[in-house]
Formats: structure tokens, C-alpha cells, sequence
């Protein structure tokens, strides 16, 4: 995976944090810099430290099972995309506290996603700079994931107050979408069709 692909899935990646930053918005009626702040850092932070953990849990297994590592990407890209998809027809109830385990817990829901995407940084190496090692490269990708979630959520929380909800439903589907794409491509590499 290159730099663009990687930008790609961390814009998709971004979407659930993105749509629970809108309704954090939406509940607060005026975005403050404080809110957009406290939204970035922590959707941000663990959606660049979720795949860090996925490729590490992922290299303990990928040389049993690399015949088929291309396909496990493919797998596991496609089942974010289809649950990403599925949740955008979801009715979501977010309030406007930033408390500290209330943000906690909304970060580790909203990337587990990034997870499984760590997991696949291992099977289908990142090479956004080829003088790099491969762990370099997943760390650079990973930063970029989560430079890009951060600035999503912050722009959601301001969108949240300022247009509604309207959004919300469509970012989750193209995030869906965009994501699947790219483990299609992941796995069409892998043949030699791209």
C-alpha cells in the first residue's frame, strides 16, 4: 500500500469517529475549540495507536498463514466496509459531554475498526517510503491515520453544529464503500490484475 491508498483508508477509517464527532456537535449547538480539540485528540490518538496493535497481532501469524494473506486483508477491509455500510441506516444517540470516560469509551468503539486494519498492514506491507523498514513505514501510516481522524473529527464537531445531521448517514456509507475498494484492490494486486 502507498502514501495515497494509505490517505484513503484513513479518510475512511475516520468516518465513524467523523459521525460521532458531528452528533457531539449537533448536541452542543456552538462548536467551541475546545470541543473540536478534545474530539481530534482523542479519536485521533486511538485511531493511530489501534493499528500499531493490529500489526503486531497480525506479524505473530502472518508467516502461517501468508499463502492467504491477501485474501485475510480483503476479508477483514470488506467486514469493516459491510459494518460501516450497515450502521450508516442506524439511528445514533450522542450527547454533548466530553467527559474523560465517556470520550474513552466512544474512542475505542470507533476504531476497533482500525484494528483489524492494523492486522492487515502486516499481510499487505505499507510502502510509503521504500528506504524504511516495514514497522517505519506501518508507523508513518499509522501517524497519518490518526493526523487525518483528528482533523476530520474536529471539522465534524464544527459541521455537527452548524448543518445538522444530514451528513452523518452519507459519511459512514462512503467510508463503507471506500474501504472495501481498497481490499478489493488489495486482493487483485495480489494476482497481478492491478
Amino acid at each position: 500500500m502507498n502514501g495515497i491508498t494509505i490517505l484513503i483508508m484513513s479518510a475512511a477509517l475516520a468516518m465513524d469517529a467523523f459521525a460521532v464527532s458531528i452528533c457531539k456537535g449537533l448536541a452542543m449547538k456552538k462548536a467551541s475549540a475546545k470541543a473540536m480539540i478534545s474530539c481530534a485528540l482523542w479519536f485521533g490518538i486511538f485511531q493511530g495507536a489501534m493499528p500499531v496493535i493490529g500489526y503486531f497481532l497480525g506479524s505473530l501469524v502472518v508467516g502461517s498463514i501468508e499463502t492467504y494473506s491477501s485474501w485475510i486483508a480483503f476479508g477483514l477491509l470488506a467486514l469493516i466496509g459491510v459494518n460501516m455500510i450497515r450502521e450508516a441506516g442506524e439511528e445514533e444517540d450522542v450527547d454533548s459531554s466530553l467527559k474523560p470516560m465517556e470520550m474513552f469509551v466512544l474512542a475505542i468503539a470507533t476504531s476497533i475498526d482500525a484494528l483489524a486494519v492494523g492486522v492487515s498492514f502486516s499481510m499487505a506491507p505499507v510502502n510509503m517510503i521504500a528506504s524504511l523498514s516495514p514497522l517505519a513505514n506501518t508507523m508513518l501510516a499509522c501517524l497519518e491515520i490518526a493526523v487525518v481522524t483528528g482533523i476530520f473529527c474536529a471539522a465534524g464537531v464544527r459541521i455537527g453544529s452548524l448543518a445538522g445531521a444530514k451528513f452523518q448517514k452519507r459519511a459512514k456509507l462512503a467510508g463503507g464503500i471506500v474501504l472495501i475498494l481498497i481490499g478489493l484492490r488489495i486482493l487483485l494486486s495480489h494476482y497481478g490484475v492491478l
